[in-house]
């Protein structure tokens, strides 16, 4: 799906979720059940979360932190016996707003944000076909479908990374605090833009 093709974490992200697949995990055996079922939440969730955040324009240091100020924050709203219904969209909002204000953090702070580009990074860029001119033609249709994104309003971003991680409609209707019906328009939208840019 073009979507896909636009959002797929080969980047900053994937390395990141692939060195922390790669530490050794801690013995869990004996671990209280709220323990266990943070820990299921977080091996479901963690690659989808940081790749979200690293749209941001986080870098994937700082979205790792946020990762784990989110599954401290879930741990803390299970141990509350606070509401369980539909954690996957309250743990995005959650990592959504920490998100914002990491990044205004980030911005007063004065230090580098990372690209959008840097998420994918020169192998998105690469049409894996043998010829310079297939390869030269995916770098300009990557660069077309890119520049399309970027100039989408903040929202219509959100809404599409949101889909590309599997949420549901009404979920990213919650994360973002917008009308159930405010969704399949702007991902319409974008996709519609997405798409006669593609055609040409």
């Amino acid at each position: 799906m073009l979507e896909d093709e636009v959002i797929t974490g080969s980047g900053a992200a994937a390395k990141a979720a692939r060195d922390v697949r790669e530490q050794p995990r801690a013995d869990t055996s004996k671990a209280p059940p709220l323990e266990l079922e943070v820990i299921a939440i977080f091996d479901e969730f963690r690659d989808r979360l940081l790749r979200y955040l690293i749209s941001f324009g986080l870098s994937a240091a700082d979205g790792e932190e946020v990762v784990q100020e989110v599954f401290l924050a879930l741990f803390r709203h299970l141990r509350d016996e606070k509401p369980r219904n539909n954690l996957r969209a309250w743990v995005f909002q959650v990592a959504h707003n920490l998100a914002l204000r990491q990044r205004g953090a980030t911005r007063r702070n004065h230090q580098n944000l990372v690209p959008f580009e840097a998420v994918d990074g020169e192998e998105a860029l690469i049409d894996h076909a043998p010829t310079p001119e297939a390869q030269l033609a995916g770098k300009q249709r990557y660069a077309r479908l890119f520049a399309v994104l970027q100039a989408l309003p903040e929202l219509d971003r959100r809404c599409l990374f949101l889909r590309a991680e599997g949420l549901t409609y009404r979920e990213i209707a919650h994360v973002l605090g917008v009308s159930l019906g405010a969704v399949p328009l702007s991902l319409a939208r974008s996709l519609t833009r997405l798409n006669c840019v593609d055609e040409r």
